[in-house]
């Protein structure tokens, strides 16, 4: 089974159209399975307070213009998705709250997601399982107890689902990465578990990639110094072609464990152990 690689655009979009289809060419381009975006409610999500705070952003000078400003409208996610479908790519969103999950719903994304800041909203969870759709369950900022909470709901509906192995710190150093957590998930969950990195480069993707990971999500950007909390932590486009290309040679690479001589050794060993005749009969 092939990693289902998710080219996450989050935010990084800014609220323009032109940018956001922009980076679905982008992921479409590099060889990406899907592109991820998020849907927010902002009144649910954040508090009056919060958002009538000062906040310095492209789109005015409180907290509540520079939310609204990263937000798309329904007109908006007919575009993408319109878009996406003529582009021939799956695209889904993790709502961070039950309003935009049922707000996606119209679209009936293949995938859903769930962001591992709402790994703890069981009515949420709940929510989306219900829709059983195969579901990526990120895992930053979780204990053992909150993961085994998530899958229990989503067994209990019968959705399909994985965990991914996620650090949520933006960008996450390389030290910080534990990538042996995803062995320690997928032995304790019996589950596929995939990989969602944070981190500046793509090393730590390619390792994760040999660890037998299913699925692997990294944010997009078309250039780390565009305005946006997430863009440090993203790929640009031709680290994003690099890590497409590099991720399947690293499946192709690793194999089934089994030790065969290749037909294509045959020769090569007679001839690199000739001596050894020679000596035999001497």
């Amino acid at each position: 089974m092939s990693i289902f690689i998710i080219a996450e655009i989050g935010i990084n979009h800014n609220g323009d159209m032109s940018i956001c289809k922009e980076l679905i060419d982008v992921a479409k381009d590099a060889g990406c399975d899907a592109v991820k975006f998020q849907k927010r409610d902002i009144d649910k999500v954040y508090t009056q307070e919060l958002l009538d705070s000062p906040r310095e952003s492209p789109w005015g000078t409180t907290q509540r213009e520079q939310k609204e400003g990263l937000e798309f409208s329904r007109e908006d996610y007919q575009e993408i998705d319109k878009y996406c479908k003529s582009k021939g790519i799956e695209w889904f969103a993790s709502a961070w709250d039950t309003n935009s999950q049922e707000f996606l719903r119209q679209f009936n994304c293949k995938y859903n997601k769930v962001a591992s800041a709402m790994v703890v909203d069981e009515k949420l969870l709940k929510s989306i399982a219900s829709e059983k759709k195969h579901t990526f369950i990120s895992t930053g900022m979780t204990t053992f107890e909150d993961i085994q909470k998530a899958v229990d709901i989503f067994k209990e509906a019968g959705c399909s689902y994985e965990l991914m192995h996620t650090v949520s710190t933006y960008p996450m150093k390389d030290e910080d990465a534990n990538l042996n957590m995803i062995k320690t998930l997928r032995d304790k969950y019996k589950c596929n578990v995939g990989y969602s990195g944070h981190e500046v480069g793509l090393a730590v993707s390619y390792a994760a990639a040999a660890l037998g990971i299913t699925s692997l999500e990294r944010h997009i950007t078309l250039d780390r110094a565009m305005y946006g909390s997430d863009q440090s932590a993203s790929v640009e486009p031709r680290g994003l072609r690099e890590l497409v290309g590099a991720v399947r040679k690293i499946e192709l690479a690793m194999g089934d464990g089994e030790k065969r001589i290749l037909d294509a050794e045959v020769p090569i060993a007679k001839k690199l152990r000739e001596h050894l005749n020679w000596e035999a009969h001497s």
